[in-house]
């Protein structure tokens, strides 16, 4: 008479709380790695699009390309473009123009540089969107009255960049398709756009050295309102709550305008 061996119950019990303890483990750990992936490639788009954007100065006597997404050839209070085709030639952000969007792309003053499409979205960004990245306020982009009497802080030409290369932002990973470029105050110990959190809770820059980083904030409060509002308007004039939130906000402040036009409190 022969014996057939097999788990008992509880054994596979045993079996199936293990596997499920291992998962929950390893999940996480899973998670970071393709996020780290998407966070990799997110900073290669970045770095070549800045590499597109040193491109277009050095053919054109240094002069930077219109910031100002869809703001071609326009003379405004905030920001003389006059003869300046836009490096996104159009701002169409509703998804199911996306064929448009990438139109847009196409007939844009940068295009020429960097004639691949995906490198203008960031892995995760916002789906139907072709656009997630921004160029900042003060490399050639919006010019409001606020930041006009600052010298030095909105530039047009690399020349005019200070205090040097290395120290400021020329384009921010947003996530999404955002009107004309990115605004942080200059005057001000408040931010205008939302701090945009992305790839574990901070931001991806490119710089006009050509370098690219990834920033990570350090207040809670930052994380917290990011998160808040990442699918909303911007909430013009937030305030930090914590050293740490102002920070970070000092941080972007001098990223974008390379100075603080203000004594920092805290």
């Amino acid at each position: 008479m022969r014996i057939h061996k097999a788990f008992t119950l509880i054994e596979l019990l045993v079996v199936i709380a293990i596997i499920a303890i291992l998962m929950a483990v390893l999940m996480p750990a899973l998670k970071r790695a393709r996020e780290g992936g998407k966070r990799a490639s997110c900073l290669s788009n970045l770095k070549q699009l800045c590499l597109a954007w040193n491109m277009y100065a050095d053919e054109n006597d240094d002069r930077l390309v219109n910031g100002a997404t869809g703001f071609s050839n326009s003379n405004q209070t905030w920001g003389d473009h006059r003869k300046e085709l836009s490096w996104i030639d159009g701002y169409h952000p509703n998804a199911t123009d996306y064929d448009l969007q990438l139109a847009d792309i196409r007939r844009g003053a940068l295009y020429p540089y960097s004639k691949n499409e995906d490198m203008y979205r960031c892995p995760t960004g916002r789906r139907g969107q072709a656009l997630t990245y921004s160029i900042m306020f003060s490399m050639n982009a919006v010019n409001h009255p606020w930041s006009q009497p600052y010298k030095g802080a909105h530039v047009k030409k690399r020349t005019e960049i200070r205090p040097n290369l290395a120290q400021r932002f020329v384009m921010i990973d947003e996530g999404f398709m955002t009107s004309d470029a990115y605004a942080v105050y200059i005057h001000l110990e408040q931010w205008f756009d939302n701090p945009p959190v992305r790839h574990g809770d901070g931001v991806t820059f490119s710089f006009a050295d050509g370098h690219v980083e990834h920033k990570r904030w350090q207040g809670t409060d930052t994380i917290k309102h990011a998160r808040d509002y990442e699918n909303m308007g911007p909430q013009v004039g937030w305030t930090p709550t914590t050293d740490q939130g102002f920070d970070d906000l000092y941080y972007v402040q001098r990223g974008c305008w390379g100075q603080l036009n203000y004594t920092p409190n805290h």
